[in-house]
């Protein structure tokens, strides 16, 4: 099983671990829910080095990459970021993606760890009828930490001699941290301010116990989980997936299908954007302290036999203190407002369709 260039350090600091995307990760290193009122409250530093970073450079790259994807990475400014989405000839979800215009003719893209291979090996099918466009998948020569929580901004400034305040929402600089040459993301996966850093592997365990020694907590994959179902962001084999459409999931605004120009995927997905879909996705909220898990099925009502969807993502939720979940559910029954019911082990609760996010910061 594969493990980031942190694994030894995770140990050290006396994690427990879990196979993630067929790699080894840290789970937890004191409790979940200590570590998820770090990042709401402090800061969390999370290794996700485990993801693929795949350059994409050359004179014809944007229109590559409109082509692509669903988006318009042609419309990227440099030095900002863009959520994206792979899909098939389909319209189904192969990844979701979030794509860096390094500048004009160079770009990043961060996807899923166990859609490595699937996005890598799309990319380089549909790169065919291009010519002026290379396609490096440089995964195994980076690490990526992500420092997020309200005092994240602080902590990492304390680090580097980039200007951080210089960096909107959604956009990447470059800059040294603790003296590595770094891709500086102002990205993350929490609901949280926060950075994504991103360096040459071999400077992992260096950069890692800086931020550490500067105030950042690290924090497993279970709180990571719980942090971003809060903030009702999808996971890939859990909301995504290729059974799923972006419509499905509520990311059609994603899609660009007002433009001229052909893009994998477009016939499927303007045809389905033009009818009702089967199943959408929603947020629920419940009373009490039982969650809704991954798979339980939804009914109508608490009598009700025949299912009318099933949970993708439950937890009961660190930071309110009531069950959250997402799920995908019939149109009929997806209103805020309506109510349904989850069967959990046996028993129903009663659950809540709710707007999305659960949980937003203060601004």
């Amino acid at each position: 099983m594969p493990q980031t260039p942190l694994n030894a350090e995770h140990d050290r600091l006396g994690a427990s671990f879990t196979d993630f995307g067929g790699w080894d990760m840290p789970v937890r290193y004191t409790s979940d829910l200590a570590e998820h009122q770090a990042v709401r409250e402090s800061a969390g530093l999370f290794d996700i080095s485990h993801m693929a970073e795949i350059f994409v450079r050359g004179a014809t790259s944007p229109a590559f990459l409109d082509y692509a994807l669903v988006g318009l990475a042609s419309a990227i400014p440099d030095g900002k970021a863009k959520y994206s989405m792979i899909v098939d000839v389909h319209g189904n979800i192969i990844d979701d993606l979030i794509v860096y215009r390094l500048e004009y003719d160079s770009f990043l893209i961060i996807a899923n760890a166990g859609n490595r291979s699937a996005v890598v090996d799309a990319l380089k099918e549909r790169v065919a009828t291009f010519g002026f466009t290379d396609i490096f998948d440089s995964s195994d020569e980076f690490a990526l930490l992500a420092i997020q929580g309200p005092k994240a901004t602080a902590i990492l400034q304390t680090l580097t001699d980039s200007d951080l305040s210089e960096l909107p929402y959604y956009s990447i600089g470059n800059g040294k941290v603790s003296g590595v040459e770094s891709y500086l993301c102002r990205t993350g996966y929490t609901g949280e301010e926060g950075f994504e850093v991103l360096f040459r592997a071999e400077s992992a365990v260096e950069v890692f116990n800086a931020l550490i020694k500067a105030g950042a907590q690290p924090c497993g994959l279970a709180s990571r989980d719980t942090l971003r179902l809060e903030a009702g962001m999808p996971l890939y084999g859990h909301e995504l997936d290729l059974e799923t459409n972006p419509y499905e999931a509520n990311l059609g605004r994603a899609v660009k299908l007002d433009r001229d120009k052909d893009f994998v995927g477009k016939d499927a997905l303007k045809a389905i954007s033009e009818k009702p879909v089967t199943k959408i996705l929603v947020g629920l909220v419940g009373e009490g302290k039982r969650a809704a898990r991954a798979d339980y099925l939804i009914y109508a009502t608490a009598e009700a036999t025949e299912s009318i969807g099933k949970i993708t993502s439950g937890a009961l939720s660190p930071t309110l203190g009531y069950p959250v979940a997402m799920a995908y559910v019939s149109p009929e029954h997806s209103a805020v407002g309506s109510l349904v019911s989850v069967d959990i082990r046996g028993t129903r609760l009663e659950m809540k369709v709710v707007k999305l996010p659960f949980y937003k910061r203060a601004s």
